[in-house]
């Protein structure tokens, strides 16, 4: 199956409800769009940054979901968030999320929100840990285990 179906075919309850689209979507790439509307808001009428780092998380969990096994499953275990610039009610910003490590156990993801402009409203580093069909991580020798 095509990954941008199976995201869209597969939506996650908050991604619906915070009205995100996905656009495109690879194991090395996953874009979408929100648009920015006043309940999303904080004042003045500018996306609140809660709705910026939800935006994000969800991208960058699509994107780890997109390098699974079937039976494994994703958790973020850590983020960090840059605010640039604001983006006002009505407008549309839009996401893009590339890998900076896509291990075994964790995966790292870099998320560049700008508005429809080009201009850098966030930019968000996020870690997700891969979790297999048990809720637990992968089992298996790490960096500096011995035979």
């Amino acid at each position: 199956m095509d990954a941008l179906v199976r995201l869209q075919q597969t939506p996650l309850p908050f991604a619906t409800l915070l009205g995100i689209r996905f656009t495109s979507a690879s194991p090395e790439r996953v874009t979408a769009e929100l648009v920015v509307r006043d309940e999303l808001c904080t004042r003045p009428a500018v996306l609140h940054g809660g709705a910026i780092m939800a935006f994000a998380d969800t991208l960058g969990a699509a994107a780890t979901i997109l390098n699974l096994a079937p039976e494994a499953a994703t958790t973020t275990i850590e983020s960090k968030t840059n605010f640039v610039a604001p983006a006002p009610v009505g407008s549309t910003v839009r996401g893009e999320t590339t890998p900076l490590h896509r291990g075994r156990r964790t995966m790292v993801w870099q998320t560049r929100i700008t508005t429809e402009a080009g201009r850098l409203v966030a930019l968000v580093t996020q870690t997700q840990m891969v979790l297999d069909s048990s809720g637990e991580q992968p089992k298996g020798k790490t960096r500096g285990e011995g035979p």
